[in-house]
This record gives C-alpha cells, structure tokens and sequence, in this order.
C-alpha cells in the first residue's frame, strides 16, 4: 500500500448514450460510456478508458480530421478539448446550452456545433498556444425547432443542419454572394440525419418516419463565389490580412429565411428535389433512429427503432442487406474510413456492435448489463473478473483486454453472489431464483445446478479453498445449505440464524466457514466437527458484511451502524473498531425530504474486503466514496471518489435551491423528452410511448476486491466495473537510501562489471529506467552468480520488479533466466514466507501465463499453417507426379502411332520373323 492508486480502465459497460466514432485510421471506436470515453482497439483487441471524465452524460463526441484532437460535450453543455496521444484534458469551456451534434469540418479549420435552433462555428484549436482555444466564429439562425444532425461538404464551404422543423438548411462556412440560406421541406417528420455527396453540394435527407430525399444542386462547389466587401468592411478586411491574428475577429451572425423572394433566387444557388424513397411502406420497422452515410462508397446504413438496420447503394437506393441486432432501438451508427466497418450503439441495452458488412461477420460484439451489477470476483492468478447482475447474467472479463469472453444466461433472477474456486476453471453463482450453479470455463457449460429442498432465494455464496465444499445462505429461511461439488449433492442444512444470512466466507487456511446475519450475529461453523457451531460473535448491529484476512488470522465485519469491527476468530475477541460513517459522505437524493446528514445514519458499508498483503481493507456502499482502512492503526489511508457524474442521484449533499418552487422539486416533472422523442401531445395526438420516464440511477458500490496479485482492485458500481491500479510512474520510492548512491555510482560499477553491486544500488534508488538498465546490462551466463549472491530481503522486490517488466519487455527469455535462476537459488526460503510473497508470486504467475497463451497460440497457427503448406505441397507434386506420367503415356502412344504409320508392314514382318 506504499503506491497510489489510480483510475485504470472501465469494464462492464461499453455503450450508454451518444454518437459514435471511428478513429482516422479505421482501427478503433469511441464509445461514449456514462461520463467517460472508452476506446475499443479493434486490431490489437483492446480496450481502455481515458483518465477524464464529464460532470454529466456524455451527449456527443467529436473528433478532428487528423485524430489528435476531440471535443467531448455532455448533457450539461460542458466541453472538454482532449488530446487522444496524450490522453489529457488541454481545455475547459461551456457552451452555455445543450449541444445536441458536433462535427470537424474536413480541412480541421472549423467545427460546429447544434444548440437549441441554432448552429454555431467556431474556429477550431490549432498546434500552437493559444489564449482562447474556442473562439465564436458565426452564429447562424434558421430553424425553428432544435436542431438534431451536421454534415460537410468535402472541401469545408459549406454545411448543412437538419432539425426538428422538419427543414434542412445549407450554410456557408465563408459569405457566398451566390449561397442564400432558405430551408429544403420534402418531410412530415423530424430530420434524423443529412448528408452531402462526395465532391458536390447535392444533398440526401432522411427523415424520423422513413422517407429519403434526395436533392440536386444546379452549382458546383467551384462554383461559389465570394462575397466581396464594400467600404468600410474592405477597410477593416485589408487591415485584417495586415495582421497575423484574423482569426480573433468579432462573432458574426448569419439569418436564413424560410421562403425567400422569388428575385433573391435569380443567379443564386438552386435546389431541385430529385426523388424521394421510402425504407417501408407498411411500417413494419418503426421509425428511423440512426443513419450514416460512406461518401466513397455511396453506402447508406439506416437503423430502427426495432434493431434492424438496411444498406443501400445511393443514389439509386438498391438494398444491399438488411439484419436484426437487437430488439432496441438503434441509437448510433458510424461508419470507418475504408467502409468495411460499421459500429452500432443500442443504448436500450448498452450493446456495442461492429459489423463487416462485406463478409457478413462480427468484428465486435459486446453487451454490459442491463441492470445494475451486484457482484463480482477476481480469478486466483487476476487474469479474469467474473461479474454477476440483477438481469440474472453472468459475465466473464478479461483484465488485459477489457472485453467480455462468455456470458451464461441460466439464471432466471437477479445474481447475488459469485466467486472463484482455487483452480480459476470453475464460477459459482446464487441468484434469487433458487439455485446455486457452477460453471465451467474449458467448455463454457453450466455443469452442476445445486437446490434446496423447499424454494428459497440465495443471498450469498462461498466456496472453500479445495473447492469441493459449497455452500449458501438463505435470505427468507435464514438457513445456510452445503452442498458437494463432486456429486452436486445436498449435504447438510445448517440453521441456528434468527434473520436473513447477509455474507459467507471459507477461512483461508482451515475449515472453518464464518456466516453473518442481520441477528446481530456472526456464527463461525467447523466443518470437520460436522458443522458444529464452534463461536458466536455477538454484534452491535446487524451484520451486512464479512471476509477473513488472505492468512485467516483476522475477521472483519461490517454492521449497519456503519462500523467495521476486527475479531480474532481463535479466541473470539473483537480486536478492534472503525467508525465509518462520517467518511461515507451520504448525498441526498433529488427526491429527499430530509437533509443528508440525517439520511446518513441509516447507511453503511455493504461489502468490504482484505488488500492482497492484510494490511488494508477497503469498504464501499450506498455512496460514492471508497474507503482504505490501515487494520492496525485503525485510521482512513485515503479516500477515492468512485464518480461525480452528476447525471446520477445523491450525488450532492446540498440540493440546488434554484429547483424548489413553489409548485414542488423540479424532479418531479419529467423535463426529458426522451430517446423517441416523447412531449406532451396537443389535444387528439397519439405519439410515442408516454408510459416512458426519466429517471435518475442512484449511485452506489455493489462490491469490491482486491486482485491476489495486489497491483490493482476492482468495484461494481451504479457506472459500471470500475478499476484502480498502482501509479508507479511518476513515484519516487528509495529503499535504504544513503548519499553514496546515485545514478554515476550504479553506471561506474557497471562498467567495472561489479554487477551484483550495481543492481543493489539500483533497487536501493528504486528508479525504474536505472533498474532496468542494470539487470540488461548482466551477461546472461552471469545471471546465475547476481541472482545467488542478492540479498534475501531484494529477492522479493527483483521478482516484483520482473513481473511487471514482463508486460511491457520484448526480452522474454532473458527475463525468463532470471525469474528461473532467482527461484532456484532462493526457492527454500522464500516458502518460509509464502503468506507475505503470495501477491507477488501471484503477479510473476500472471504475467508469464498470459505470455504463455499468446506463444502457445501462436506456434498452434504457425504449427497448422505449415502442415498447411506441408499437405498443399504433397499434393501439387503427387498433381505434378501424375501429369508427368500421363504426358509419359502420351508420348509412348505417339510413338506406337508413328511406328504403325511410317514402319507398320515391316514392323510386323520382322515380328513374325521374330517369332518363328
């Protein structure tokens, strides 16, 4: 617990709300999640969650042309210029509404952005520093409802805006003397989406009840001419052109009319509507929610309200497919540069899809849950979590990649509980449906299904350290049921609680199984003595929680009053307390008719677990803090403020006087329109669904845990699985330092090839380039000399120190050396102190195993691959064998005919001859 930890990546959720983006190169998606970015590597298979986040709902992400530079928008009109090479936050601004679409004009100059009835183009932040990096270009008025999409013309002059009105506008981003601004109709319905040919102002718009228009224009982009300026205006132009700094210039405001004057259109600009399509006649596919448009390809991808989504070739509209990939609404669609890839968000169910549309296959499919996630579990070497949900799922996720592997849907209720057995392979899972159920992970199957005698709901579940023990507490019959895991029979039905078992946990070390209860009891049952009741910890308060420290020797229980009390479980005696609830800072919900701090005496930590060393134990419950507890000072190490998405509920302690009228809180009326578009009808109108409402997701910590490895921890909560790994990059950690040790000292011995003294000093300054300089710098066939001449009390941290080398080294095999050459100089010893070294053991087995898959798969593809070519070759010779004998047969048949052709009378005389 000497490193700080921090934000590392969000798994569990991979789509909320927003707008897609590929990045320029095609490879990767941007995912809008809650209020923070995720992006997906589709080619290295990865996926990672920039270190910032919004103070709302992300609402739209845009992205600049060269893919340096993104502008996030949430739902609050605050904006955040991100640098995506360097991952950080370069500037803050609000625009001072909701922003509904932004979009990058293709040359990168200028951006804009949809708000209210109006669009407005700013000048986009360059390479250089700059004062302001959003500076107000033009305002442009026109519509008269919101505005909902953008689109570009290929060379930056001029956009197009479509809106609510029903109406597309085409703006000029320069004063066009020939461009006026009037609106295109053609549509009984909202503007879903807009876009302009390649290298052309012709238009396509599709509208929110299925119709296309498509729209010729009479003038081509060259066509376009300036507005020269006059009088004083050329003055100030030419004085402008002077100065470098034209881009500080005053906000101008651009007015469109809606039907301009027949003599305004002579030499102007003309629109003709060319044709107009229908996705479906019939309506069998609801209304049209998404589009995107590939200019190079002519491809038009449209999604539905239903989760079906169409291709066609524009301009002629002939379908190229159409497919169903869900049962939500299509919320987002982008298509990458080369128009192989196309992404869909569904934010109904939070899936992420993309789809090659050329060979019909998933390049990506991953679904979060549909409900809150209530549980989760590391695996025994921190490889994998395995996740458990109120939508009765249960998935499995890869730590290093950050994506979903397995999920198994057998559970028919919500998932109360999973965990791990020793062996990694195997999950087990309660569920309000009465069953407890082990899965395995070599053939992805639910193999073993264990149940009660009479139907009850399972609130937890705990698995022993052979893995052949079971069991599960009861939540109405307040009994706790084992069960084998061999034979999937029940083996014993243990009772004596008064209220519903809230937590289960196996001791480590012995057979012994600790249950709490809200009896105010903590029971400890040995299940050598036939699960006799061998101690009853008396509470306070209602128990909620309780784990045993990874050696066994200590108990922590969490009660309602929102204490954590520490027993030893040999002698029965509580060791200590923490006071904890004035460090669960409880917000007050937007609905709340009392104050926070009076609602806080009802709350309290739900789960808690030990640190990989039994250090530390890190709590969490119905708030947005987590906190890490030092056991034996008894004192808050430090604080982590889990989200301040203010999207969520309870998220302020303090409400917003500014929402109390004298009519009621503000909450109480559903302002949001909502996805499909949903207000209040005139009188006679049947729209939309009205039995849809927005609600606010309180925020709260399901659970948490620690990785054995003990380099990172991970919790389940309102925004998704959350984790945390150590910053050691920018940490300055001496061991036994003195004034004799410095960087000159270390390179001088190893140029004197004093390397055992040289790595000595290194782990002494602890820096991790000088670390890694000194241990490259020892000959391979002196390894084994360095590793038996260290130091026991350095051996541990040269493991440490490999372990994390390994994920980011190409020297495998000589990192390899030295792992092999340390251990077997100092295995004997270091098994004497195999409780303290286990997270690091753990950690080097997790970094070899994971390089062990990836060569093992590797030489499988290169070991086919050659029996491939092996079999491919035979084949071609035995080929090129048999059309040698042919063409030899040939030969010999065309002789024998020349023979009967030329020679055939004396050929047979001589014969005769030869014969007789």
């Amino acid at each position: 617990m000497k490193f700080a930890y921090r934000f590392s990546n969000l798994l569990g959720t991979v789509y909320r709300r927003g707008n897609l983006n590929f990045t320029c190169d095609g490879n990767s998606v941007i995912s809008p999640v809650g209020n923070r970015v995720t992006e997906f590597d589709l080619k290295n298979n990865r996926s990672s969650t920039l270190p910032l986040a919004t103070r709302y709902n992300v609402r739209c992400v845009g992205l600049s042309p060269d893919g340096r530079l993104a502008i996030i928008v949430d739902e609050g009109g605050d904006a955040l210029l991100v640098s995506l090479a360097y991952r950080s936050v370069l500037h803050h601004f609000h625009f001072k509404g909701s922003v509904h679409s932004i979009s990058f004009s293709p040359d990168g100059r200028k951006f804009v952005v949809t708000k209210g009835n109006i669009a407005q183009m700013y000048h986009a932040p360059g390479r250089k520093r700059e004062f302001n990096a959003f500076v107000l270009d033009k305002t442009y008025f026109g519509p008269y409802d919101e505005t909902t999409c953008i689109d570009w013309t290929d060379d930056s002059r001029c956009f197009a805006v479509g809106s609510r009105d029903m109406s597309t506008w085409v703006f000029g981003a320069e004063r066009w003397d020939n461009l006026i601004y009037y609106a295109l109709g053609g549509h009984k319905d909202a503007i879903v989406a807009c876009f302009f040919e390649s290298g052309s102002l012709d238009l396509y718009t599709l509208s929110q009840d299925g119709a296309l228009c498509v729209w010729q224009c009479d003038t081509p982009p060259e066509g376009l001419r300036l507005k020269a300026p006059t009088g004083w205006k050329a003055d100030l132009l030419q004085r402008e052109e002077e100065d470098e700094g034209d881009e500080d210039g005053e906000e101008t405001t651009v007015h469109g009319k809606a039907v301009p004057a027949a003599e305004e259109h002579q030499g102007k600009v003309k629109y003709s509507q060319l044709a107009k399509c229908f996705f479906n006649k019939e309506g069998d596919f609801n209304n049209l929610t998404a589009a995107a448009y590939h200019k190079k390809t002519h491809l038009l991808v449209s999604g539905f309200a239903s989760g079906i989504f169409h291709l066609h070739e524009l301009p002629e509209f002939n379908l190229i497919h159409s497919l169903s990939i869900s049962d939500q609404r299509i919320t987002s669609i982008a298509i990458n540069s080369s128009g192989d890839w196309i992404a869909f968000g569904c934010s109904g169910l939070g899936q992420l899809l993309v789809w090659e549309w050329q060979s019909e296959a998933y390049v990506l499919k991953q679904q979060g849950h549909f409900n809150s996630m209530v549980a989760l579990a590391y695996s025994p070497d921190g490889q994998y979590i395995v996740t458990g949900g109120d939508d009765g799922k249960v998935k499995v996720w890869n730590t290093l990649s950050g994506f979903c592997f397995v999920t198994f849907t057998e559970h028919s209720s919500g998932v109360t509980s999973v965990t791990f057995n020793t062996t990694g392979y195997v999950i087990v899972t309660s569920s309000m449906d009465g069953t407890v159920r082990a899965f395995d992970l070599h053939r992805y199957r639910n193999f073993r299904t264990f149940t009660s005698p009479r139907p009850t709901q399972f609130s937890c579940v705990a698995l022993d350290s052979s893995g052949e023990i079971v069991s599960a507490g009861a939540q109405d019959s307040f009994e706790i049921f084992i069960w084998s895991m061999q034979t999937g029979r029940l083996l014993d039905v243990l009772s004596g609680h008064e209220g519903p078992i809230s937590g289960l946990c196996f001791n480590p070390t012995k057979s012994v199984l600790a249950s709490a209860s809200w009896d105010r009891t903590v029971r400890l049952w040995d299940m050598v003595d036939s699960w006799r009741t061998t101690e009853t910890l008396a509470l306070t308060s209602d128990a909620l929680a309780v784990t045993f420290r990874p050696d066994g020797a200590e108990l922590a229980v969490a009660t309602l009053n929102a204490q954590i009390t520490f027993w030893d479980p040999e002698r029965a005696v509580q060791m200590g307390s923490i006071e904890g609830r004035h460090d669960l800072k409880i917000g007050r919900k937007e609905l709340d008719k009392i104050t926070a701090k009076h609602s806080a005496k009802g709350k309290a930590f739900t789960t808690l677990c030990y640190s990989a060393d039994g250090q530390s134990v890190l709590a969490g419950g119905m708030s947005k803090f987590v906190c890490i507890y030092h056991v034996k000072e008894q004192i808050l190490r430090k604080k982590f403020e889990i989200s301040c998405n203010l999207s969520l509920d309870a998220m302020e302690e303090f409400l917003n006087r500014r929402k109390m009228t004298e009519f009621g809180n503000l909450a109480l009326i559903d302002q949001d329109a909502g996805e499909d578009g949903v207000v209040i009808p005139l009188p006679g109108v049947k729209k939309g669904d009205m039995s849809s409402r927005h609600f606010k997701p309180e925020i709260r910590v399901t659970s948490l845990r620690f990785s054995p490895t003990g380099r990172c921890w991970a919790a389940t909560t309102t925004e998704g699985l959350l984790i945390y790994s150590l910053d050691t990059q920018m940490l300055f950690d001496p061991f036994h330092l003195d004034t004799s040790i410095s960087p000159r000292q270390i390179r001088v011995a190893l140029r004197q090839h004093d390397f055992t003294r040289a790595v000595l000093m290194a782990f002494r300054l602890n820096e991790r380039k000088l670390l890694q300089e000194a241990l490259e710098s020892v000959p391979w066939n002196e390894i084994e000399v360095v590793s038996s001449s260290l130091p026991e009390l350095y051996v541990e941290k040269v493991l440490e120190f490999l372990a994390s080398s390994f994920e980011v080294s190409r020297h495998l095999e000589f990192y390899l050396v030295w792992t092999q050459k340390l251990l077997m100089a100092h295995g004997q010893k270091l098994k004497s102190r195999a409780g303290k070294l286990l997270p690091v053991v753990q950690f080097l087995q997790k970094s070899v195993q994971r390089h062990l898959d990836d060569i093992s798969k590797l030489c499988d593809w290169n070991r086919y691959n050659i029996q491939y070519a092996l079999a491919v070759s035979r084949q071609r010779g035995m080929k090129r064998h048999s059309e040698q004998l042919a063409s030899e047969e040939e030969v010999d048949v065309s002789d024998d005919d020349s023979l009967h052709l030329f020679g055939g009378g004396h050929g047979n005389q001589d014969q005769d001859g030869l014969l007789a």
